[in-house]
């Protein structure tokens, strides 16, 4: 090791720590590699973090960067795809919602967006949650009377849908708005979101004093009803908006085992909303680092608004600053000193960050009750770590899929969530869907591909017992504990029924068990997640053409076909000599195309 460190350079890069299975277990950067990467070998007192980790280490390997910022970015990209045992990971790494304008298209429309943006048009938020962006929605569409149907259902209409008899559109579909008056709406919204409610009300006003003076009433009484909605809104705001300002502010509350981070969203002066984190980072309780750590996975990843209000001062304020700034194409201020509003705010994010904290350890001690009942109930010998979950949805053996959810002692692990869209040899047939997923999925934690749940749940009885246990014995997987939920005759929560491997009768516990109550849970979301997916899964299906699964029938031909003929009824009465007919369609196509079409026995 000596060696090693003595060969060490002193330029800026990122070092990464690694264990005997050649796992990365920890990535730090560096501006000086030699000097930082000795102090790990060279320490006499070490935090607890660090004793634990340098026991686990047995190689180093280092990248050069040219920059200290660089490094920043490797470190970020590293621990975001390695997620580090000794980094602080994010458990919940989904993008947060952002609401859409699409001010490309004639007639535009406001539409719920979460991932890329790499859309033409404006995007505003982030927002805390998906009931921030649809209340904010709810209320775009009773103020300004803009469009959020899908570009398809618009391009379609030949009269006004039933969001125009309730007054929440103008029905641009059927031209019942002009476009330039559609504009002027558009451009409220968007005023409004950019929290110009003053310009907006003035608008309004002149507009109303035009539609007046014109002796339309009907739209004058109209602008009178928004401009007074959006004085109960503004009346209603917290926080008055003395300037436009877009900030996070970050509060901090730690038990030592536990650390929760709130950020709190100020945008246009006003608060929307906050959000919980829950940084993981084994055997640290320093602030500083935690913050650090969290701050910069949080935000290299996603937008930064212009100021940053943290609870405590952080090591790499400076080089953040900087690479938000470049990244932004605005100035990113990071903050800890504040007074005034902004110290209200941050006391406000540190209450918000100790509740979260209180309900997290809550819920973590109900969590232990609910698996150490379970254990009781199905005759574990210690709480199980993992538990897995599954079931299926079809709608009459239509576009059948299976779910599986997984839960351990921190609640669900959405990451590893499963689909498995099905094709059983009969429509309809659960039990063949399921030990088809079964089989699916457990020749994959077989391989060492996927880990191995202590406890499998199906949603079912005896049939969906039975197809468990074949599948397992069939891969050599007969002492995985396996749990058939079914519903019971009322088919009412509390009355469930569990068939278990090994016993000849069922097992009924009482409606208040933690146990029954855990198993709800993970029934319920496994439900859930079928159902989801099975929408999807149908919905895509009857977007599908019919002409698509013909095979050597491109888009262009398609086009032809549904041009030609008037649609797909029209291609559908055609023979074989009509079809030969359209350009690019030679006999043997045709030939193709009229017996795929016709094999079902259409006419």
């Amino acid at each position: 090791m000596k060696s090693f460190l003595r060969s060490l350079t002193h330029r800026p890069g990122v070092y990464r720590m690694l264990n005997a299975k050649h796992k990365i277990i920890y990535v730090g950067k560096a501006r000086d590699l030699k000097k930082r990467v000795a102090t790990y070998f060279h320490r006499t007192q070490s935090s607890p973090k660090t004793t634990a980790m340098m026991q686990a280490v047995v190689d180093v390997e280092v990248t050069i960067t040219n920059t200290e910022a660089e490094a920043l970015l490797l470190e970020y990209n590293l621990i975001k795809r390695h997620k580090p045992h000794f980094n602080v990971t994010l458990r919940d790494d989904k993008s947060y919602p952002y609401i859409y304008v699409s001010t490309q298209h004639p007639f535009p429309r406001l539409q719920f967006h979460r991932g890329p943006r790499r859309g033409k048009g404006r995007y505003f938020g982030p927002y805390p949650s998906t009931s921030a962006v649809r209340q904010t929605l709810n209320e775009l569409q009773k103020l300004f009377l803009v469009r959020q149907c899908q570009d398809s259902f618009f391009a379609n209409r030949t009269r006004p849908c039933l969001q125009y008899q309730i007054k929440r559109c103008t029905a641009p579909c059927v031209d019942l708005i002009s476009e330039s008056h559609y504009s002027q709406d558009v451009t409220a919204a968007i005023q409004f979101l950019e929290g110009k409610n003053q310009r907006v009300i003035d608008t309004f006003a002149e507009r109303m004093d035009e539609a007046s003076a014109a002796q339309d009433y009907e739209r004058a009484a109209r602008f009178r009803d928004q401009i007074s909605r959006l004085k109960e809104i503004e009346a209603r705001q917290l926080v008055s908006r003395t300037a436009n300002m877009d900030l996070d502010i970050i509060g901090f509350a730690s038990n030592s085992a536990i650390h929760c981070v709130t950020i709190l969203f100020i945008r246009n002066g006003a608060i929307i909303g906050s959000r919980d984190h829950f940084p993981r980072l084994p055997g640290e309780t320093d602030k500083r680092k935690l913050l650090n750590g969290f701050v910069a996975q949080h935000y290299l990843g996603r937008d930064a608004p212009r100021e940053i209000v943290i609870d405590t001062e952080i090591g790499d304020s400076d080089l953040l600053q900087a690479e938000l700034s470049t990244r932004m194409g605005h100035k990113v201020a990071i903050r800890s000193r504040v007074r005034g509003d902004r110290l209200r705010w941050l006391q406000m994010a540190r209450t918000n960050a100790e509740q979260g904290l209180n309900l997290k350890v809550t819920s973590n001690a109900t969590i232990r009750r609910q698996f150490a009942a379970l254990a009781e109930a199905i005759d574990l010998e210690d709480p199980p770590g993992r538990l897995e979950c599954f079931d299926v949805s079809h709608t009459s053996g239509e576009a059948t899929v299976a779910s599986c959810v997984v839960f351990n002692m921190a609640g669900p692990v959405k990451s590893d969530y499963r689909r498995f869209n099905l094709s059983p040899a009969a429509a309809g047939d659960d039990y063949s869907a399921m030990a088809e997923a079964l089989r699916r999925r457990y020749a994959r934690v077989k391989k060492g591909e996927v880990a191995m749940p202590d406890v499998l749940f199906v949603d079912g009885g005896k049939g969906q017992l039975s197809e468990a246990i074949t599948v397992l014995d069939a891969l050599e997987m007969d002492r995985l504990q396996v749990v058939a939920v079914a519903k019971g005759r009322a088919r009412k929560p509390g009355a469930e029924r569990l068939f278990l491997r090994g016993r000849d009768t069922s097992l009924s516990l009482p409606a208040d068990s933690p146990a029954l109550l855990l198993i709800q849970q993970i029934r319920d979301e496994a439900h859930r997640f079928a159902i989801a997916g099975h929408r999807q899964r149908r919905a895509k299906a009857r977007r599908t053409s019919r002409l698509e699964q013909i095979s050597g029938l491109g888009p262009k031909k398609r086009r032809e076909l549904l041009r030609q003929f008037g649609g797909l009824q029209g291609v559908l009465g055609a023979g074989v000599d009509d079809l030969v007919k359209v350009r690019g369609i030679s006999r043997t196509l045709a030939d193709t195309i009229y017996n795929d079409l016709h094999d079902d026995g259409s006419s």
